[in-house]
């Protein structure tokens, strides 16, 4: 039998104040979203001035890259470079802004950030999850 990680209410409290934190040290106003491994809404924080059309985007972006397992960029890379069949995946979000949360190799969670540049938000997520100490 193996051992599994998992998302603590005090991790998910930790990833979005880190979030909220580098987001708004560059004036930034998103949504932050963390799921579990399954997809599950763990955590959302609209900041003050983020779109309310976020708070549906970020959830999705966490959602796809957890079941994933990857960050969700790849998939709006793929229907970007012509493989338009992959839009029938039923992911609710396959823009990029959605970052995995590895442990030991396992995918445990996910981020979701939505309000900025695309890669903004990535850098949003990479924050969040650098404020659990995990490699």
């Amino acid at each position: 039998m193996k051992t599994k990680s998992f998302l603590t209410a005090s991790d998910v409290r930790k990833i979005i104040d880190a979030s909220e934190k580098f987001a708004a040290g560059n004036d930034w106003h998103v949504t932050i979203s963390v799921v579990d491994d399954g997809g599950q809404l763990l955590g959302l924080l609209r900041m003050d001035g983020a779109a309310p059309l976020s708070a549906t985007i970020s959830p999705g972006k966490a959602h796809a890259a957890a079941l994933g397992r990857c960050e969700s960029g790849v998939f709006e890379e793929r229907v970007n470079g012509g493989r338009t069949a992959f839009l029938s995946v039923p992911l609710p979000t396959m823009l990029e802004g959605g970052v995995p949360i590895i442990v030991d190799g396992h995918v445990i969670g996910a981020v979701g950030v939505s309000g900025v540049k695309s890669t903004q938000d990535v850098e949003i997520c990479k924050a969040g999850i650098a404020a659990l100490g995990i490699a």
